[in-house]
């Protein structure tokens, strides 16, 4: 009879411990969307003859007959998929948590899923770059405009998500929003000296650390979700 009580417990409890599993792999798609980036980034430079990671900006990896152009859409767009996934995993993980939270999560499903539709909808190179010294800023402008909105959202997720710990998250989530608005307002002035092919020094450096500190916060996000959830779950198989 213990056994036959044990067993219908253990079957009524495999729908959370599912759903559960469900929810720590929506989180983890954080962690993972952020290694994927760097990954394209660094390997896609590796792949571009000549490019320099210092003064190139990595949008060229991807402008319109790069060399390493088909090597890193298809990455890009899983990894706006994965951030897709985190946002969905992050509005789940609002309930009791206050509404900000909720409203983080649909900021990262937003920006996601536009970096994955927009070149659907659009056609394949209306949002892309033409290589250095080809194109025009004006033609570059579906380009600068679309990179400007997810920066925009990017800035108001931080934004929304800063309160969802303590003190240190806080600062952590403030500081990370005062970095991508000045080293992006520093990237602006690079826009009309690259588009005339002419050299970009420095501008690959600044538009990295300006890069790689929001991919950083989206991990340090799903990281300390993920260690909430795993508690919950050892809770859970305490009781």
């Amino acid at each position: 009879m213990p056994n036959s009580a044990k067993i219908q417990e253990q079957l009524l409890d495999a729908p959370a411990r599912a759903q559960g599993a469900f929810q720590r792999l929506l989180l983890a798609s954080g962690v993972l969307s952020s290694m994927l980036y760097v990954f394209t980034d660094v390997v896609g430079g590796l792949r571009y003859p000549g490019y320099s990671f210092t003064s190139q900006a990595i949008s060229e990896l991807g402008a319109i007959g790069a060399p390493s152009e088909s090597f890193v859409d298809p990455l890009f767009v899983i990894y706006n998929v994965l951030v897709v996934l985190f946002g969905i995993g992050v509005a789940r993980e609002a309930a009791g948590r206050g509404r900000g939270l909720r409203i983080t999560g649909a900021l990262l499903t937003a920006y996601g899923a536009i970096g994955i539709l927009g070149p659907i909808v659009m056609g394949p190179t209306f949002f892309k770059m033409e290589q250095r010294g080809v194109g025009t800023v004006a033609g570059d402008l579906p380009h600068i405009l679309l990179t400007a909105a997810l920066v925009l959202l990017m800035l108001l997720a931080i934004g929304f998500g800063a309160f969802a710990f303590g003190r240190r998250f806080r600062v952590y989530s403030f500081a990370t929003m005062a970095t991508i608005v000045g080293l992006g307002a520093l990237t602006v002035p690079f826009a009309a000296r690259l588009a005339a092919g002419e050299p970009t020094p420095g501008f690959g450096i600044v538009e990295r650390i300006d890069v790689y500190s929001l991919l950083l916060w989206i991990a340090v996000l799903a990281g300390s979700l993920l260690r909430l959830e795993w508690t919950r779950m050892e809770a859970r198989a305490a009781s």
